[in-house]
């Protein structure tokens, strides 16, 4: 037992990523996992519409809270200058939000979903988000999901799972169906 209180004392930042569907279902389960054993959680989620089926879910759920927008951008390299700005604000401050509660409040989990997203289109400060991962709070696992995450974050990752597309739907024109994609 004395191994198991350690690590979960240190905490670990768990990376889902690759071109795959899943990234985000993953982490979705984790989460209700947590929350099923009792640990808090906090989900974040950049660049992701608030249209997704399991929002509904993971609202209702005691132990986890789910940080919502106001606005959703849709796709960020669909954006104007203007739109892509006011995105980054958005996003920008999104961050600061979550990392004040993380620092405030005892949270054993904090999930960022389309986290690299966020991080390659400069909404979050690549210094502060390097140095918030290092100097976490103990014992707070976090889980970044997202498409082609940068070398530095490969290296504080403690697990890494990268979840591939071999065949989808949407290379023969089918588009995200409701309650499976999202």
């Amino acid at each position: 037992m004395e191994g198991r209180e350690r690590w979960m004392e240190s905490g670990m930042i768990h990376i889902y990523c690759g071109d795959g569907k899943g990234k985000t279902t993953a982490a979705t389960g984790l989460a209700v996992r947590a929350a099923g054993c009792g640990l808090k959680v906090l989900f974040v989620r950049f660049l992701k519409n608030e249209n997704s089926g399991e929002l509904r879910i993971l609202d209702i759920i005691p132990e986890i809270e789910v940080m919502h927008m106001t606005k959703s951008f849709g796709f960020f390299k669909t954006l104007d200058a203007k739109e892509q700005e006011e995105a980054r604000s958005a996003y920008a401050k999104l961050w600061d939000d979550a990392i004040r509660k993380i620092q405030e409040e005892p949270y054993d989990m904090l999930v960022m979903d389309e986290f690299m997203a966020a991080y390659q289109y400069g909404m979050i400060d690549h210094e502060a988000a390097v140095t918030f991962l290092k100097e976490r709070p103990k014992g707070l696992e976090v889980v970044l999901t997202g498409r082609n995450p940068e070398p530095e974050l490969l290296e504080l990752a403690d697990y890494i799972s990268e979840i591939t597309k071999r065949k989808h739907p949407f290379d023969q024109g089918i588009y995200a169906r409701r309650g499976i994609e999202y």
